[in-house]
């Protein structure tokens, strides 16, 4: 637990700058998201983006308040690749706090911005060993966003730190 409030700490100190966006409802996040969009200063991501294809995210609020989140992708075998994580709602409404077992990170997610009906900017940081990076992703309700979602996406990620080679706009995928 003690290793969770360091965690919690650091982060916050490092991304104090990247807020959730204000009137955030969470009853508005709930259903089916594609995952449009995904940008990274991980270095993993180098040799596995031009694999990558677009998954689906589904959010269903809880009684309280936090988040249910389960991604699921398409494998290129017919499989299906799902992961769940519950993200703990904290003092500031639209961000929520997670430690994914599968991957053994902590993260810190934040809805940047949202049109309930349309699209959702969500910026997490991720916090392994010591270290930290910056995952941005763009939801849309459909798997096709206009152009101007795509730059303004773009342009977030650049302003986080991520480089131009690390944001990409997935390829459709079938569903699981």
């Amino acid at each position: 637990m003690l290793g969770f409030v360091a965690f919690l700490l650091c982060v916050a100190a490092a991304s104090a700058e990247i807020m959730p966006m204000t009137g955030f409802n969470l009853d508005e996040m709930k259903g089916k998201w594609h995952i449009v969009g995904f940008a990274t200063n991980a270095n993993w991501f180098v040799s596995h983006k031009s694999s990558m294809k677009m998954g689906k995210a589904i959010l269903e609020p809880t009684a309280d308040g936090d988040l249910d989140i389960t991604y699921t992708n398409l494998n290129a075998d017919g499989s299906c690749w799902t992961m769940t994580h519950l993200a703990k709602k904290t003092d500031i409404p639209g961000r929520f706090v997670f430690h994914s077992q599968r991957w053994g990170n902590n993260n810190d997610l934040r809805v940047v911005d949202a049109k309930s009906d349309e699209f959702a900017l969500v910026h997490t940081i991720k916090t392994k060993d010591g270290s930290s990076y910056i995952l941005n992703k763009l939801y849309g309700r459909s798997p096709d966003v206009s152009d101007d979602l795509k730059k303004r996406f773009q342009k977030f990620s650049l302003d986080t730190g991520v480089d131009p080679e690390n944001i990409v706009i997935l390829p459709p995928n079938g569903e699981c």
